[in-house]
C-alpha cells in the first residue's frame, strides 16, 4: 500500500490558514494606524503549484485531464479598495472578506479530514 499524504496536506493547509488569519488580524488591529500597509499571504494554490503534484491514471477508463477539455484561467485581482486619508491601506470590508475565506478554508479542510478518517475506519472494520 502506498503512503497517504492527505493528512500531511491538510495539516499544511491548516498552517497556511493560521498564518493568513494572523495577517488579517494584524491588518484589522492596525486599521487606524497612519501609514500602515496591509499584508497578506501567498495563496495556497500557488504553493501547491510549486510542489509539482500530478494525477496518475491507473486505468484506461480514467479521464485524461490534459485532453479532457478542462482548463483553468487566472482571475485578475480587482483593484479598487479605498485607501484612507492617513495613507493606511487597510480596508475593513476587504479584511472581513478575507477572514471569511479563511473560515471556509478551515471548514473545507475539516470536512475532508473527517471524511477521509471515516473511510480509513470503514476499511479497517471490514
Amino acid at each position: 500500500m502506498e503512503p497517504l499524504f492527505l493528512f500531511n496536506l491538510a495539516s499544511r493547509h491548516a498552517q497556511w490558514a493560521t498564518v493568513r488569519q494572523t495577517a488579517i488580524a494584524g491588518n484589522i488591529a492596525n486599521a487606524n494606524t497612519p501609514g500602515y500597509k496591509a499584508v497578506d499571504t501567498e495563496p495556497f494554490s500557488a504553493i501547491l503549484d510549486r510542489t509539482r503534484l500530478s494525477l496518475a491514471r491507473t486505468s484506461g477508463s480514467h479521464m485524461d485531464l490534459a485532453t479532457g477539455g478542462i482548463g483553468a484561467t487566472k482571475v485578475a485581482a480587482r483593484e479598487g479598495w479605498d485607501t484612507s486619508h492617513s495613507g493606511n491601506s487597510v480596508s475593513l470590508e476587504q479584511e472581513m472578506l478575507k477572514a471569511d475565506e479563511v473560515n471556509r478554508a478551515y471548514s473545507l479542510n475539516t470536512s475532508i479530514v473527517r471524511s477521509f478518517h471515516r473511510m480509513i475506519l470503514a476499511s479497517v472494520k471490514s
